[in-house]
């Protein structure tokens, strides 16, 4: 197959070496080798200032990252497809029981700009990059040889086609996928709406850290803030809280949860509040409610580097609020999905927030993204979550 080469300013192939995958516009020599012309999602071969292959990439002229290597050898192919594939599917095998987990992330299985979330019978699938894009026929036909699925969902309607100036759609590729599919986290039957739900449907990311509040939750009253479809506060039924209120600014995300609880025989023992959460946490400090446990997992404050000021201000205040509805050895699970927050900064505002509020803190526990969302050691971006158990023992004397 004979593909285009792109050739690299002077010293710009140094990244790459040291296991990157990405390659930036302004680091492509454009006079020997233009991208002007190159058709979105086209394959080609990377070359050093002295002519040395790097291997092949997928690119993107319109874009600041214009190209993602895809391989160190040959050019990409069908074959490498369903190997990448092949090697997601066995890492996911081997550390789930249940077929229920990101089957794919991205850069981290090799294959950038391609998400894959199974639910048991069902798979969802995300392409972001036009290189992906010129797959999508092959990625759902390797798709049903490997996982032999009731159905599957193409769900291209997100922010990443937008980006990449791909058309958003959202339709059935093979087979029936229905409205809310079922599957299961850490035990508990769930359902997610992978139609209108955000992302493919659920977030899968926080999987561990659920689990760790869910061997505290027994007995205890819990809040579960930005709640969406209830991965926090339904398992924390499930594993005997008494009684747990999620709060969500959408209606829908609330139905999604009470169907979530009723699932598990709880409806009952779930209270919702729709409405933002700040103005839900404000109430009900007012109104002197205090819980065993407090879930803090909203979306991202930080998605620019420029947002970082305000966005480390908006976690300060929201994890004061948490921390004055929690009672005495109570637990606050503080949660960011936020790249540009470090895991030790978010560590700082807990500290400053509770001196602020003069209350005694201890973190024992700290979580991230598990097993189905790897980390690629060179590329800081596949590293986003972050989660700490703070403990709360009232105020020093």
């Amino acid at each position: 197959m004979s593909v285009q080469q792109l050739i690299l300013n002077p010293r710009a192939e140094r990244r790459l070496k040291m296991g990157h995958l990405w390659i930036y516009s302004n680091e492509v020599d454009t006079k020997r080798s233009p991208l002007k012309g190159i058709e979105p999602g086209a394959q080609c071969e990377i070359l050093d200032s002295n002519g040395k292959s790097q291997g092949y990439a997928l690119v993107n002229p319109n874009q600041l990252i214009c190209a993602r290597l895809v391989s160190r050898k040959g050019a990409f192919t069908r074959k490498t497809l369903q190997r990448r594939l092949e090697q997601a599917l066995a890492l996911r095998e081997r550390y789930f029981d249940h077929p229920s987990y990101r089957m794919v992330y991205g850069d981290s299985d090799g294959l950038p700009g391609l998400v894959v979330d199974r639910f048991g019978d069902y798979l969802v699938v995300q392409i972001s990059s036009w290189g992906m894009e010129q797959f999508w026929e092959e990625i759902v036909s390797a798709l049903q040889a490997l996982c032999k699925p009731k159905g599957i969902l193409l769900r291209n309607d997100h922010q990443g086609r937008k980006v990449e100036e791909l058309p958003e759609l959202c339709e059935v590729a093979y087979g029936e996928v229905p409205e809310m599919v079922p599957f299961e986290e850490n035990g508990v039957p769930l359902v997610a709406p992978v139609y209108k739900g955000q992302k493919t449907g659920w977030f899968y990311d926080h999987r561990d850290n659920r689990a760790h509040l869910n061997r505290w939750a027994k007995g205890r009253r819990v809040l579960d803030l930005f709640s969406y479809a209830g991965g926090w506060g339904v398992q924390a039924l499930a594993y005997g809280a008494t009684e747990v209120t999620c709060v969500d600014a959408s209606g829908q995300a609330l139905d999604w949860c009470e169907e979530n609880a009723a699932l598990n025989n709880r409806k009952e023992d779930l209270i919702t509040i729709q409405g933002k959460a700040i103005d839900a946490m404000k109430s009900l400090i007012a109104s002197g409610e205090r819980y065993d446990a407090v879930v803090l997992d909203p979306p991202a404050f930080i998605k620019r580097r420029k947002d970082q000021k305000s966005g480390e201000a908006a976690y300060r205040h929201i994890n004061e609020l948490a921390l004055r509805l929690l009672e005495k050895n109570g637990l606050l699970v503080s949660a960011s999905c936020s790249m540009h927050l470090a895991s030790d900064t978010l560590l700082e505002i807990l500290r400053g927030a509770g001196r602020h509020l003069d209350k005694n803190i201890s973190i024992i526990g700290s979580g991230g993204q598990g097993a189905d969302h790897p980390v690629h050691p060179a590329i800081a971006e596949t590293r986003y979550l972050k989660a700490h158990f703070v403990h709360l023992s009232g105020t020093l004397q």
